[in-house]
């Protein structure tokens, strides 16, 4: 049953096998323990005897097991040899140690199994065999003293590891293990414990037994060694058949009692001698030389322990504890899960460090939290802290009654149990996983489980890991890491601005493409929007649609690589061959990802450009727009529409150039004379204003024909008001002392106004309280028509109001349109 557990627990897959007995609450267990006032209590006899049955399970697992594995603890070579009954002992006074300490508080499940790490066995072999090299054969004492050492010292070791992983809440992380791998892992050892029935019914040590033609011809073609096998195959399918159809408690435990004792009856019949049975295969041939349980504590003398070559067993000591600090933070959120429990994986690792500390001060080697053995014992009525006290006691009674009665165990029922095992494993890692997962993840199932067999579990589990990434890097490169692209059209910034303005910047915000980007950029996905950005600017899509700014759009990207980097920087090198600015925004220079742009040099070159939001960076396209046009007319910013900077880089830097020979100035100059120059024009035909009749003019022009002799009277219901920057003009939930029409300046809330626009105009007409807070960017010039001077406006000329209101409402509608035409273009 070797890594059975570990891979088992890896995985709550055996939670499809129904449970026999009911899940309590571990608060209820803690009641229910033996740590009670009144332990023998009626209550607390009837659960002892209802546990009887766990206690008889838990007790022949641990006989399996530390008769399957104890005994090969050692090597059965050189200086090891005969060492197996030692190994028994280490064996079951490391189980008992887990045990005691699980009873009393060290784990959260009330029934939980301890024992040995079997999967150490290998590691252990290794040490054993580095040691017996390095002291020489020909000191055995001095070996296996060292040794010992070794085996403790490993302990130690996994016992502080897993204290410091519980202490310092880090047993979460590995529950970042892609689950399919590790249901890899349960089909690999399904597949071992198979073969591991084959050779231990057969009577061949494991790691000799490989699928030779010799073999083959042994397995198949001898009658003993075909009789040997499978017989206990024969029973491990019944037993399943059995509990496929019914579900009793009993049936498991009993199912393995019978076993024996129908062995015995044909043996007695028979008139059999063990002896021979031993020899054949039929018992296990262990020596009953009748020492005692703690003989291996004779070989631990300081004055024998090398530790010249106990320190040069390190590396493996660290190899052993990597695989170790795996167990328990699989094992245990995979058992919560079947037994529907809330466990604090942290605590149970604490547990864990105090057990293999414990173990190690003894003499004896690393264990855990057994997840099958603890499953079956739920299962079969070992819910509470009593059964799991009486399981300690049965082992302790194995640990001292010694490796004698093992020589009475049929090879049968262990084989029989392994088989049963291995089956269960490989069919949840198989068959239960066929409709479950994708075809990748079953493919990488299969590949774990092939590759652990052909060769061995560590191998299994890094080729897992490796096909894993290539998977995930294959589907991701495939997915979308480009949420939408859109043209500025359809998505304008949030800034209020005269309306001719507006349909200016609608037609030749076309030349702007906004990419929205999400998820994690990494090489395998910024292919996909190197490719997309390759296909805007060649070919027919860039003749069709001539792209002035490419913004692309970072809010929904979780972090960016440095492959995704540097990607960038080429599709940068490539834009501004074509005269593309590449305009960044939903990110911060000291971001994560803005760091890693600007550690590959993106963020310092030219015709790049960088914004917190994205309709900051709207903002700043269209403004270009709007100045290279003014410009090129000879109408500077001091124009009666002028445009705010709000950035140093607005000024002169980006004036987009002369409109002639270039289809995108061509199209920036037909747009213009279309809605700028047209509106001019109607402006030239007016004669100057004074203020605040000219701003009044401006910000209503856009909506139908203004006669100044007709809104000449609104200006003595104004009044003009200077504003610094930061001026607060409002908070949100403040309540409406007026609307604001724009002269000069900018004011800024959740959109921002510019000159020749309105300011709080809903609010003051419907006497809301404000929805937002308005702070004054730039210094200007507002003038105010308070709520009096409204309400006197309504009572003295009520046909002037009666337009002033439409015309502000006029401006909201619109306004608030567009603000909802981009929040719809940017989901």
């Amino acid at each position: 049953m070797q890594t059975a557990q570990l891979e088992a627990g890896a995985s709550h897959g055996l939670n499809a096998i129904p449970t026999f007995a009911p899940v309590k609450s571990v608060a209820r267990y803690v009641k229910d323990g033996i740590d009670t006032l009144d332990p023998f209590s009626p209550r607390h006899l009837q659960t002892a005897i209802r546990s009887i049955p766990a206690v008889i399970l838990g007790s022949l697992l641990n006989i399996l097991d530390g008769v399957s594995y104890g005994m090969i603890l050692f090597p059965a070579t050189g200086v090891f040899t005969g060492l197996g009954p030692m190994g028994v002992s280490m064996f079951f006074v490391s189980a008992v140690v887990a045990q005691a300490v699980f009873t009393f508080g060290g784990s959260g499940f009330a029934g939980g199994n301890g024992s040995m790490m079997i999967e150490i066995v290998p590691f252990f072999h290794i040490l054993a065999n580095d040691i017996a090299e390095l002291v020489g054969e020909d000191r055995p004492e001095q070996v296996i003293a060292t040794t010992l050492v070794a085996f403790s010292f490993s302990a130690l070791l996994t016992g502080l590891v897993f204290f410091l992983l519980g202490a310092l809440k880090l047993g979460v992380i590995v529950g970042f293990f892609p689950r399919h791998i590790l249901v890899g892992c349960i089909g690999g050892v399904g597949v071992f414990l198979i073969v591991t029935g084959f050779a231990v019914s057969m009577g061949i040590p494991d790691d000799d037994f490989t699928f030779t033609l010799e073999t083959l011809r042994k397995m198949f073609l001898e009658t003993h060694s075909l009789i040997l096998w499978l017989l206990p195959l024969f029973l491990a399918v019944l037993l399943r058949a059995i509990t496929h159809k019914y579900h009793h408690q009993l049936i498991f435990p009993l199912y393995f009692i019978i076993i024996p004792f129908l062995f015995y009856i044909a043996v007695a019949a028979g008139q059999l001698d063990l002896t021979v049975l031993r020899k054949t295969g039929w018992l296990f041939d262990v020596a009953t030389t009748g020492e005692s349980w703690y003989h291996f504590y004779t070989y631990l003398k300081f004055e024998n322990i090398w530790w010249s070559a106990l320190w040069a067993t390190m590396p493996t000591q660290f190899a052993l504890l990597f695989f170790n600090i795996l167990h328990p933070p699989l094992n245990v959120p995979a058992l919560a899960v079947s037994l529907d429990q809330d466990i604090d994986t942290n605590k149970e690792l604490v547990g864990h460090g105090y057990s293999n500390i414990l173990s190690g001060l003894v003499g004896s080697v690393p264990n855990y939290l057994v997840y099958v053995n603890t499953l079956l014992f739920y299962r079969v009525g070992g819910t509470t802290r009593i059964s799991s006290f009486m399981l300690g006691v049965a082992t302790f009674g194995l640990l001292v009654a010694g490796t004698g009665p093992i020589a009475y165990l049929p090879v049968m029922v262990v084989g029989a149990l392994i088989f049963v095992l291995g089956i269960d494993l490989v069919k949840e890692a198989l068959w239960d996983t066929r409709h479950r997962t994708s075809k990748t993840e079953y493919i990488t199932i299969v590949s774990i489980i092939v590759c652990m067999t052909v060769w061995d579990f560590v191998i299994g589990v890094l080729f897992g890991i490796v096909v894993s990434c290539f998977f995930f890097v294959v589907q991701n490169s495939h997915g979308r890491s480009i949420r939408s692209i859109f043209t500025g059209d359809t998505a304008m910034s949030a800034v209020r601005r005269p309306n001719f303005q507006r349909a200016y910047i609608r037609e030749v915000a076309k030349q702007t493409t906004v990419m929205r980007l999400q998820g994690f950029l990494f090489f395998g996905t910024i292919t996909y929007v190197e490719e997309a950005i390759r296909g805007l600017i060649d070919g027919p899509a860039y003749q069709k649609n001539p792209i002035q700014f490419l913004v692309i759009d970072f809010t929904l990207v979780a972090g960016v690589d440095m492959s995704s980097a540097e990607a960038l920087v080429r599709v940068q090198r490539l834009l501004s061959a074509k005269g593309i600015t590449l305009v960044l925004c939903g990110l911060e220079v000291e971001s994560v990802i803005g760091q890693a742009l600007g550690s590959v040099g993106l963020l310092n070159v030219e015709r790049v450009e960088l914004f917190s939001t994205f309709s900051d960076a709207m903002e700043w396209t269209e403004n270009i727009y709007l100045r290279t046009w003014y410009r090129c007319h000879k109408n500077e910013v001091s124009t009666a529409f002028a445009v705010p900077v709000r950035r140093e880089t607005d000024e002169g830097r980006y004036f987009i150039g002369s409109f002639i020979a270039s289809p995108r100035r061509s199209h920036l100059r037909d747009a213009g004379d279309r809605t700028i120059a047209t509106e001019i024009t109607t402006q030239q035909d007016y004669s100057p204003s004074p203020e605040p009749l000219n701003t009044i003019i401006k910000a209503f022009s856009s909506f139908g024909a203004v006669n100044p002799h007709d809104f000449a009277p609104l200006t003595q219901y104004l009044i003009r008001i200077p504003v610094p920057p930061n001026y607060v003009l409002w908070k949100q939930g403040d309540q409406p002392d007026g609307m604001y029409i724009v002269e000069s300046g900018l004011l800024r809330a959740v959109y921002t106004m510019v000159p020749g626009t309105l300011a709080g105009e809903l609010s003051t007409i419907s006497n809301s309280p404000r929805n937002c807070t308005v702070v004054v960017e730039h210094p200007g010039v507002l003038w105010k028509m308070s709520r009096d001077s409204l309400h006197r406006l309504q009572l003295e000329q009520p046909e002037l109001a009666r337009s002033f209101v439409q015309y502000a409402l006029k401006a909201a509608t619109i306004d608030y349109d567009i603000l909802l035409t981009a929040m719809a273009a940017r989901q």
